[in-house]
């Protein structure tokens, strides 16, 4: 009997955006396609991104112009997050300083907010989302009134944002400048926290969602923070190398080059006697801080067995833990 595709082990998809569906403008390449497939076989799809610079029907709009489905209803931001954390701490029609564009000032009045653009016009909070045209006034504005003690939300820190020509500056590196600025750290809405996550799982109505994203810090984290299931993803910020050294919460239950491996099986990867951890034609087996790995490099099973092993070595650790790599001819 086939193995059953990685895929079929869950009723819904929760994706992220950038560098997992799209680079910049274009989309990822096999990613269209596999996104249209779930609804063949009765799995569900959410956007679960931390963009703030777009509304949920901008997004979608420039979903379904990549060919992808989507309606705005699939699309769970952290914009939404943030004024429903700002709902929960505020007055309605408390003033809010909007440190971002037009997307995110919609969100804010849609929680019975009032969004301004200025410390002159007495804001009780800040939040803080990204958007390309945010200059250095927007952040003085904002230190301005964070110093004086305000309440201050960001919707994510994503220190950098994969476009079509490479890395570029995320939210989290504008929220940094603030906070050099004033000795004070905002509190997240978005990814990694939990509630973004188990907001788009209860839209789809799933029980057994998979999370899926490129980067550890957001995506992987914020879906073990939810206790779902998650993928870590090799077409966006994070490679290889980073996965096998990541800390304990920011380890996904999978890793796959692109979303086309959700319809193919996931090899088991089982400890033998000697305690190697095999995984397909490959196998790991760690001695002190070294991982020896037979296999290919260039073959994803001998990341994922030197991952098993060194996880299973060092199966608490706070922060980065990197191993030498050995590679043994196989």
């Amino acid at each position: 009997m086939a193995e059953a595709e990685l895929i079929s082990r869950f009723d819904a998809l929760l994706a992220d955006l950038d560098g997992v569906v799209y680079a910049g403008p274009h989309a990822i390449p096999g990613a269209v396609e596999s996104l249209r497939r779930l609804s063949e076989i009765g799995v569900g799809l959410g956007y679960v991104t931390n963009n703030a610079s777009r509304s949920p029907a901008e997004v979608a709009q420039h979903l379904r112009e990549l060919g992808a489905p989507a309606e705005e209803q699939q699309v769970v931001s952290s914009p939404q997050a943030a004024g429903e954390l700002l709902a929960s701490l505020l007055p309605a029609g408390a003033r809010v300083l909007i440190t971002g564009g037009e997307a995110l000032a919609r969100e804010i009045e849609l929680a019975g907010l009032v969004p301004v653009r200025s410390e002159a016009e007495d804001p009780v909070a800040v939040v803080q989302g990204f958007h390309p045209d945010l200059g250095w006034k927007d952040l003085a504005e904002a230190s301005y009134v964070v110093a004086a003690g305000a309440l201050w939300v960001a919707t994510n820190t994503d220190m950098s944002i994969p476009q079509a020509r490479g890395m570029a500056p995320g939210n989290g590196t504008l929220v940094a400048a603030v906070a050099a600025a004033t000795g004070r750290q905002p509190l997240v809405a978005g990814k990694p926290e939990a509630p973004l996550f188990h907001a788009a799982a209860k839209r789809l109505a799933a029980d057994r969602p998979l999370v899926v994203g490129d980067r550890l810090d957001t995506d992987i984290l914020g879906g073990n923070n939810a206790g779902f299931a998650t993928v870590a993803v090799l077409t966006g910020v994070d490679t290889r190398e980073s996965i096998l050294t990541a800390r304990t919460m920011e380890r996904p239950t999978f890793v796959i080059n692109d979303l086309t491996d959700l319809y193919r099986p996931y090899p088991a990867v089982e400890r033998d006697a000697e305690g190697r951890y095999r995984c397909g034609a490959a196998s790991a087996l760690v001695e002190g801080t070294t991982v020896r790995v037979s296999g290919d490099p260039a073959d994803l099973d001998s990341w994922r067995a030197a991952c098993a092993a060194w996880w299973a070595a060092n199966p608490e650790t706070a922060t980065a833990l990197a191993p030498g790599l050995e590679w043994l001819d196989h």
